[in-house]
């Protein structure tokens, strides 16, 4: 007899989400074991709790999930979860804090559905908070020649150092991006744009979009008006205007959910997966064939 799936979430907010809990059980979960504010310190305990009562063949039936809406916070909490594990005694986990991970995923498979990766130029915007840097780490990956803008400079050039140090050859240039002028100049020659900017921030006037002649997709994760590329609506998928394809938050998000919930399905594949933004890319590419 089969084992009930059983998801330990970890929060780092007071509040376990609500969002995160729904796509679980959405995702064929049995019972969700929720706790809030937990800090790496508390992990070790609640993590040993979820092993020490399965083992073998049914250790794969119980899984983590780390969520919150601090992403540094949650990277610290998923460190603490695998420094527990030892030897076969392990569960799998996987970090989606604030839908870091699950969101630049969609981005880039949404990117990809259009225009090869490998070789093409794509500006990311606000590239150096949680979604824009795994967006960038993704892309680097792909092959792309990714321009990474920031509002500083020194902040787009630590970004990239980041990523370089865990891909090799990625192909990145660091970018200031002061005004709207500034973020227009990062869009020529550029095939691809990815706006990750944070919410009611317009980074890109509807002016500079139709005067570029280069883009073929224009990504926009941003729901709350203004959105970061003006006139671009969060419903828009694969709205197609002046010569490019134009998708919003709502329109990622569709492929956002799909992911959510495939990779929640896929931690009870197996009791040795860790989940962070390549393995859930990967992920969204095999629901994509």
């Amino acid at each position: 007899m089969s084992r009930p799936k059983i998801l330990l979430c970890l929060d780092t907010d007071p509040q376990p989400s609500v969002f995160d809990g729904v796509v679980a059980v959405d995702a064929g979960v049995d019972y969700l074991f929720r706790h809030g504010g937990v800090r790496p310190a508390d992990v070790r305990d609640l993590v040993y709790g979820a092993m020490f009562t399965r083992g073998g063949e049914d250790l794969k039936n119980t899984a983590v999930f780390v969520g919150g809406s601090d992403v540094t916070a949650g990277e610290a909490v998923l460190h603490a979860v695998r420094e527990s594990f030892f030897g076969d005694v392990r569960v799998s986990a996987m970090l989606d804090s604030n839908g870091s991970n699950t969101t630049a995923a969609a981005a880039v498979v949404t990117a990809r559905r259009h225009i090869g990766l490998k070789g093409a130029v794509v500006t990311v915007l606000a590239a150096t908070g949680p979604v824009g840097s795994r967006v960038v780490r993704l892309l680097a990956r792909a092959g792309a020649q990714v321009r990474v803008v920031s509002r500083k400079l020194t902040h787009a050039e630590g970004a990239c150092d980041r990523v370089a140090a865990t891909v090799p050859g990625a192909d990145l240039l660091p970018l200031q991006a002061k005004d709207a002028d500034d973020e227009a100049s990062a869009l020529e020659g550029a095939h691809v744009v990815i706006a990750c900017g944070p919410p009611g921030v317009q980074l890109v006037t509807a002016a500079a979009l139709t005067r570029n002649r280069t883009l073929e997709v224009a990504i926009d994760l941003n729901a709350v008006p203004p959105t970061g590329l003006e006139g671009v609506s969060p419903a828009d998928r694969a709205a197609s205007r002046d010569g490019r394809l134009y998708y919003g938050a709502f329109g990622v998000g569709r492929t956002k959910m799909r992911i959510h919930h495939a990779a929640v399905t896929q931690l009870f594949a197996a009791n040795d997966q860790v989940f962070d933004a390549e393995e859930i890319y990967e992920i969204g590419l095999r629901i994509e064939e």
